[in-house]
């Protein structure tokens, strides 16, 4: 049973002082006690506008908190731990809400119930003290599917490019390069939007079933900029379809430009694998992705 805890709103107000450079912070604390949860869930994206919420928007963000706010006959607003983009799927994804009451195995079955079939809760996690599902994570990982021919049981979870001579070896080369480079603005669909563009890439690998016809690229970092993933994926088919060299893609990772024109690929092959916190490692609960990243004929080679 979670132990209610006492939790601290933080109030921040900044002002700036005449001829000052540094801003003086004054802080208002207000205490009450709410119980705060994590919950472990995973989402087939294709039927929304991605995770947050925005109006006139079929989102799974608003989706959970009209479930959660029928069950508990109150408003809940929840902190994800990412924001995916409209029809990406997350195999883990984690959000925190704060609530008045208890939530029991009961309560577990009852909103698994009332979701729609393409939203799945595995787990429901009381915390302690102030942990944020999203400030929190110190890894996310992510994972893109494409397949090269027409499959029709494919096309929802896997992003069909028909390009059957793409040179793997060289997209291999550019892959190993983004481990280097931590300042990814050429990489990012906003820039401007962002506090900051620097992300720490831990690993990216590429990888293939033994015909060549199934490729799926991964990538684990602290943080993800918008579309960042999708424009690393269209730039590395330009490089296995001979429109970009290694070269002119690290001029990118090495210039920081952002071009004019910018082609994520498509969404439906990307999924947030494994969301990582200092307290919380939790494997993904969902086998679909394992099914992915397993080949009917054989495992996943190393490119």
């Amino acid at each position: 049973m979670a132990k209610a805890g006492r939790f601290f709103l933080c109030i921040r107000f900044t002002f700036l002082k005449l001829n000052l450079s540094v801003p003086c912070d004054v802080h208002v604390f207000i205490s009450f006690s709410l119980l705060r949860y994590f919950f472990h869930i995973a989402y087939h994206g294709t039927n929304y506008c991605g995770w947050q919420k925005h109006p006139g928007m079929h989102t799974v963000q608003e989706v959970l908190e009209i479930a959660l706010g029928k069950l508990l006959k109150a408003t809940v607003n929840i902190n994800g731990c990412g924001r995916t983009d409209a029809q990406v799927h997350a195999a883990q994804f984690f959000f925190h809400a704060d609530v008045e009451q208890n939530l029991d195995d009961e309560f577990f079955f009852r909103l698994n119930k009332i979701l729609p079939d393409d939203i799945a809760i595995f787990e429901i996690i009381p915390m302690q003290g102030l942990p944020h599902a999203r400030f929190d994570a110190v890894q996310r990982t992510y994972d893109y599917f494409i397949h090269t021919y027409k499959d029709p049981f494919f096309s929802g979870f896997s992003s069909l490019y028909l390009n059957s001579n793409l040179n793997l070896d060289k997209m291999k080369v550019a892959v190993a390069l983004l481990p280097l480079y931590n300042d990814y603005r050429g990489f990012c669909k906003m820039p401007d939007r962002q506090e900051s563009t620097i992300c720490t890439i831990s690993s990216a690998g590429l990888f293939a079933n033994l015909k060549g016809d199934k490729i799926r690229f991964e990538i684990s970092a602290n943080r993800f900029l918008s579309k960042m993933v999708r424009i690393i994926i269209g730039r590395l088919l330009e490089i296995g379809d001979g429109k970009m060299s290694v070269d002119e893609f690290e001029h990118y990772l090495i210039n920081k430009e952002t071009p004019k024109i910018i082609i994520p690929a498509y969404p439906q092959g990307l999924y947030l694998s494994k969301v990582t916190y200092p307290y919380l490692n939790l494997p993904p609960a969902t086998t679909f992705t394992a099914m992915l990243q397993h080949s009917v004929d054989g495992d996943w080679l190393a490119v």
